[in-house]
C-alpha cells in the first residue's frame, strides 16, 4: 500500500472514533469515513499486479522439443 494511502486511512480511522456523537450528522460523518477507508482499502486491492500470461516460447525449449519428437 502506498505510504500516502496508508497515512490517510490512519486519518481517517482517527476521526472515525472521535466522531462518537448520536446525531444524524455525526452518525452521516462516521458512515462517510468508515465508507473511505473500506474503498482505500479496495484501491489497495487493485494495487496488486495482475497475474501475467506469459505466452512467449523460447526457441531453444522448442527446438529441444522437436527435436524429441523426431
Amino acid at each position: 500500500m502506498k505510504p500516502s494511502y496508508v497515512l490517510a486511512k490512519d486519518h481517517l480511522q482517527r476521526a472515525a472514533s472521535i466522531l462518537q456523537g448520536s446525531d444524524s450528522r455525526t452518525r452521516q460523518l462516521r458512515y462517510i469515513i468508515e465508507r473511505t477507508i473500506v474503498l482505500i482499502n479496495e484501491a489497495e486491492d487493485d494495487d496488486a499486479p495482475a497475474q501475467v500470461i506469459n505466452n512467449v516460447l523460447e526457441i531453444s525449449r522448442f527446438r529441444d522439443h522437436r527435436a524429441g519428437m523426431d
